[in-house]
């Protein structure tokens, strides 16, 4: 059967197989870079819950969003909010993104970036280090476990920020596997893309209190950044209820900063 993820997957691995750079020799360009924003410790120390606030234009299931977004603008508006880091949409073909849109908002800010793409290949780590990503996606859904070891063993090498996003328990173990210490809990299925607004609830209680917990999607307001927060997330990141609000700064603002509990962490490291 077809679904978002596997149609998505099969673009972003078919155009890295066709891709003849030498990752060597851009792994090689990437040893003069300016070291990164830190997001981790961004995100650690916020004062109560903090936002990674993305910039989108679209999506496979909703359609356009907001197309015509200016990218530095937008996220201007987002650390005026209090947003504590950005997320940025590159991937062209399915959500309207570009490099440049990333460049464009990090300019914009002081802001630790993450790059928000699927991440399949070295060459996909390495250009998010040249275009100026601070960090990287790497979605255990994605990728095998010799592909997510290897990717963020090559992250880490190039300066880079690994956040690895799962959707259950057993790709949370995946992601324990590799040393994994900022773990994204997406509650949107990437098969139908339905939202399950209790998976972050539900998985949060795994997750060792020395890992920086991030919750994805279905974040609409206030009252779900609270109950995240209270789960234990040190952060929610927030794509969709942003970008289309009349007021992105006082949208994040209605976010920021609810105190985060203590989780009752079932798994040790």
């Amino acid at each position: 059967m077809r679904t978002y993820l596997s149609e998505i997957l099969d673009v972003h691995r078919a155009a890295a197989a066709a891709d003849r750079r030498d990752p060597g020799e851009l792994e090689s360009a990437t040893a003069g870079l300016a070291p990164v924003r830190p997001l981790a410790e961004r995100l650690r120390t916020a004062p109560g819950l903090a936002v990674i606030a993305e910039v989108k234009r679209r999506s496979p299931s909703k359609g356009d969003l907001a197309p015509g977004l200016d990218p530095a603008a937008v996220a201007a508006d987002y650390q005026a909010g209090g947003a504590s880091a950005l997320s940025v949409l590159t991937d062209g073909p399915f959500f309207g993104g570009s490099p440049e849109d990333l460049a464009a908002a990090r300019t914009a800010t002081d802001l630790p970036v993450l790059r928000k793409d699927f991440t399949v290949s070295p060459l996909d780590v390495l250009d998010a280090r040249l275009m100026g990503a601070d960090a990287v996606l790497l979605i255990a859904a994605a990728l095998d476990d010799r592909e997510l070891a290897d990717l963020a063993d090559l992250a880490a090498r190039v300066g880079l920020e690994a956040l690895v996003e799962v959707h259950d328990e057993p790709e949370l173990e995946r992601a324990l596997a590799v040393g994994a210490t900022l773990i994204g809990v997406n509650q949107r299925d990437l098969v139908t893309f339905a939202v399950d607004t209790t998976r972050a609830e539900r998985v949060a209680t795994a997750i060792p209190a020395d890992v920086v917990a991030v919750a994805e999607s279905g974040v609409t307001g206030p009252d779900d950044a609270a109950r995240l927060a209270a789960a234990g997330y040190q952060a929610v990141l927030v794509g969709e209820t942003l970008v289309r609000s009349a007021d992105r700064s006082a949208a994040v603002a209605g976010l920021v900063g609810h105190p985060v509990g203590p989780r009752a962490a079932r798994l040790a490291r």
